[in-house]
């Protein structure tokens, strides 16, 4: 591991995108999550996705009014929870795949545009083998945007 990627804060540890291409397989256009801000081990982490016009799925999500497709924000908030289980297993899990097994309860209840930031807050609820189940919530300026609980199987490539 990079000493200058993963950095111990008050919050938590911060992960910089270098050390996030490490630890899940997920590449551009499909990378949804820029940093990780805060990541407690075997708890929570807070993921950071900076929206710009530049993203390729507002070319067709809405012409003349762009929003970012709930489905998504949803896969941000998986890629945040993805992070958080490699940082909590260490660095043999990392490249790993992690499947949705379930996505519930899932509310959208703004639209998300470029200039938007997302703050995806992930929380563990429980673990057990290679299945682990997230509550999700992401946020723009402090206001809910989506929420979702899920849950995932981690399994080799």
């Amino acid at each position: 591991m990079n000493d200058t990627s993963t950095t111990a804060t008050a919050g938590g540890d911060t992960i910089d995108i270098q050390r996030i291409m490490d630890m899940i397989p997920h590449r551009y256009p499909f990378l949804l999550i820029d940093r990780v801000v805060e990541a407690e081990k075997d708890k929570s982490a807070v993921g950071i996705k900076n929206v710009t016009m530049g993203e390729p799925f507002f070319q067709g999500h809405f012409p003349g009014r762009p929003i970012m497709p709930g489905v998504l924000i949803v896969e941000a908030m998986a890629q945040t929870a993805g992070i958080l289980v490699v940082h909590t297993l260490g660095p043999e899990s990392e490249g790993k795949l992690v499947y949705f097994m379930t996505i519930d309860e899932a509310r959208f209840r703004r639209p998300v545009t470029p200039g938007d930031q997302l703050r995806i807050h992930v929380t563990k609820d429980r673990s057990r083998g290679n299945v682990w189940k997230f509550i999700g919530e992401a946020k723009v300026d402090g206001v809910r945007v989506a929420e979702a609980t899920f849950s995932a199987m981690i399994v080799d490539r």
